[in-house]
């Protein structure tokens, strides 16, 4: 052994480093895919959104009777388009972290005010 390598310290749980490195890799890579597959997504559906609005002002500026269905359809498609959009821009596990750092300092807070008081 060279004086500077140091010793490997056995796994806790039983695994290797470069079975856990292989397992936070292939974390990694889902996550990218599923990323991608969400950009693609929110892409394509920025592409529809567009084509509806420019749809919608063409059908307000003309003065044809019967198109108010389909301008109802139009906008009820356009709010399930913002829908998706914002769907996976807000999730519950991007609020985790600072949910417990509220509850660890607002509790701290509590107890620290009660020990004073």
């Amino acid at each position: 052994m060279k004086p500077d390598q140091k010793p490997s310290e056995p796994p806790t749980d039983g695994e290797s480093p470069e079975q856990e490195l292989e397992e936070q890799l292939l974390e990694v890579e889902q996550a990218l895919a599923a990323f991608k597959e969400r950009y693609n997504q929110v892409q394509a559906d920025r592409s529809h959104q567009q084509e509806l609005q420019q749809r919608r002002d063409e059908l307000h500026h003309s003065k044809q009777p019967g198109l108010k269905t389909e301008l109802r359809h139009i906008q009820q498609q356009l709010e399930e388009l913002e829908l998706r959009l914002e769907s996976k821009l807000f999730s519950w596990k991007s609020l985790k972290e600072p949910f417990w750092l509220a509850v660890r300092f607002g509790g701290l807070g509590v107890i620290i005010g009660w020990l004073i008081k």
